[in-house]
């Protein structure tokens, strides 16, 4: 039985062209903060935060499918590692913005000052 050698220079290229393309595309996102994203809310987040977290999600997801060779394997084992963490991080997400809604509303409509 032989194993035959195959060459993957392409797809390396590939892998790093979409997460720079993404990379950029969020640093540009970071440094224009275009209006028409920065002052419209969608569940009580700006849509620029909502884009730079999904973007960022999906440079991890395709981080784990291409070097920790995720495209390779069952399906089943793909999904027991990716479902936990897609759970966890909305999970975290929606604490984050509830309990920073709540601190934000205590601070703004009571006796407490900002003092941070």
């Amino acid at each position: 039985m032989s194993h035959e050698y195959v060459s993957n220079t392409k797809r390396i290229w590939v892998v790093f062209g979409l997460l720079s393309v993404i990379t950029t595309v969020e640093v540009v996102l970071g440094i224009i903060k275009p209006g028409a994203l920065e002052f419209n809310h969608f569940f009580g987040l700006n849509l620029l935060n909502w884009i730079f977290y999904i973007l960022t999600i999906v440079k991890a997801y395709y981080i784990v499918w291409a070097f920790m060779h995720m495209e390779g394997e069952k399906s089943s084992l793909r999904s027991s590692v990716v479902w936990p963490l897609v759970f966890l991080i909305t999970y975290l997400l929606f604490i984050l913005l509830t309990e920073g809604h709540y601190i934000y509303e205590v601070f703004k409509n009571s006796t407490i000052k900002w003092n941070f």
